[in-house]
C-alpha cells in the first residue's frame, strides 16, 4: 500500500462535504489536494466555517476543473443529478466514492421514476457497489467505484437485513417510523419551517413516498427472495440540527423469541467496530450518536411477544454518509476500517 492517497472532494462546501474533509483530514493515509464546490471558489474552506481540521487545505476551486489525473480518489459530495455528470467524466480514470442516489439503483427506470431523467451514464448503475458497510464488505473490498447509501436506508438496513437474512422477522408487514434533523435536507432547507416566533416545529412528510422507499425495498428484497419485503415508511423533520433514529415495528417468526434477536445483535457487534447494540438502561438518543460512525441499535418489548421493537440511532451526517464514504474508502484499501472514525 501507497504512504498516502491523493484525495479530491468534490461539493466539499455542503455539510456533508464538509464532514467529509475534517474526517479526511485527520485521515493518516490520506492527502486532500483538491477542494471543489459548485459555488464557491477562490477562497479556502476556513473562511466559510473556522474549523480547525479545515486549515492548510488547498484553496476551493470549481469542480469542473478537477482533473482525475491527479489523484487516486474522488468523493463526490454532490446533489442527485449532479454527481452523474461527474462520473461520466471520471469513470474508469479514478476511484469514485458517490455519496448521492445517482448510483444506489440498480435499476434505471425505478431512478428515473424517483429522481427524474437527469442521467449520464445508466450504463454505470450495476458497476457501483452498493456502500452499506457491514454488510457489503467482502464487495467492498478492492472496490474502485462504491455508491454511499442514504441516511435513512442505513439506519433501517443495517438492523433489519440480518433479521431478513436469518429468517427472523415476518416480512409481510413492517412499520418504520424514522426522525431526522434538518442537515438531511440539506443547506437549501428553509429553516423557517422550523422554527416560529414562540416554538420549535416537528412534522412528517412524503409519507409512504419518499424517494428513499425504493432503495430500501430493493436492498431488504435482496435478502428475501422467497416473497416481497412488505413495509410503511413515515419519516419526519424535527428541529435539531443533526441525527437520525428509525423506530421499527416488526412481528417474530413462528417459534423465534427475544432472545434470538439479542444473540443475533450480540454477534453483530462481536464483527462490525462501528455496531453497538444497547442491552442495558443506556439511553439510545440524539446525544448518544452526534458526531460518531456508530449506528446504535436497542430493542424494546411489545405487549404481544410475538412483536418487537426495534430502534436503531446514526449521525445523518457521519453513519449516513460522509463517515460511511471513509468506511468504505478504509474497506476497499483493505486498511483498518475505524482509521480517522473513532
Amino acid at each position: 500500500m501507497k504512504n498516502k492517497f491523493k484525495v479530491a472532494v468534490l461539493g466539499s462546501t455542503g455539510y456533508v462535504g464538509m464532514e467529509l474533509v475534517k474526517i479526511l483530514s485527520n485521515h493518516p493515509y490520506v492527502d486532500i489536494n483538491f477542494l471543489g464546490s459548485e459555488t464557491t471558489h477562490g477562497i479556502y474552506l476556513n473562511n466559510i466555517d473556522n474549523t480547525e481540521e479545515y486549515n492548510e487545505l488547498p484553496l476551493l476551486k470549481a469542480n469542473n476543473s478537477f482533473n482525475a489525473e491527479d489523484s487516486d480518489y474522488v468523493f463526490l459530495a454532490l446533489p442527485h443529478a449532479v454527481s452523474n455528470k461527474y462520473v461520466k467524466k471520471y469513470f474508469n480514470k479514478i476511484n469514485i466514492i458517490d455519496l448521492s442516489a445517482d448510483f444506489r439503483l440498480d435499476n434505471f427506470d425505478v431512478y428515473k421514476k424517483n429522481y427524474g431523467n437527469e442521467h449520464e451514464c445508466k450504463e454505470h448503475l450495476n458497476n457501483f457497489i452498493y456502500g452499506l458497510a457491514e454488510i457489503n464488505r467482502e464487495k467492498i473490498l478492492y472496490s474502485k467505484n462504491i455508491a454511499v447509501p442514504g441516511c435513512y436506508p442505513t439506519s433501517i438496513l443495517l438492523p433489519l437485513i440480518p433479521l431478513i437474512k436469518n429468517k427472523l422477522i415476518d416480512t409481510k408487514n413492517i412499520i418504520i417510523d424514522s426522525k431526522s434533523g434538518y442537515s438531511g435536507a440539506g443547506k437549501k432547507f428553509d429553516f423557517n419551517k422550523m422554527k416560529s416566533k414562540n416554538d420549535y416545529n416537528f412534522y412528517n412528510y412524503n409519507t409512504n413516498n419518499h424517494r428513499h422507499i425504493v432503495e430500501i425495498k430493493q436492498e431488504l428484497n435482496k435478502q428475501n427472495s422467497d416473497n416481497e419485503v412488505k413495509f410503511s415508511f413515515n419519516p419526519h423533520i424535527l428541529p435539531n440540527f443533526r441525527g437520525m433514529i428509525s423506530t421499527i415495528y416488526c412481528d417474530l417468526k413462528d417459534s423465534i423469541q427475544k432472545t434470538d434477536i439479542i444473540n443475533l445483535f450480540q454477534d453483530l457487534q462481536k464483527i462490525n467496530p462501528f455496531i453497538k447494540y444497547i442491552d442495558n438502561d443506556e439511553m439510545l438518543d440524539f446525544f448518544s450518536i452526534q458526531n460518531t460512525n456508530y449506528c446504535k441499535i436497542k430493542i424494546f418489548d411489545h405487549y404481544s411477544q410475538d412483536k418487537l421493537i426495534i430502534v436503531s440511532a446514526i449521525d445523518n451526517l457521519i453513519k449516513g454518509a460522509a463517515g460511511q464514504a471513509v468506511q468504505c474508502f478504509n474497506i476497499s484499501e483493505n486498511i483498518e476500517e475505524t482509521l480517522s472514525l473513532v
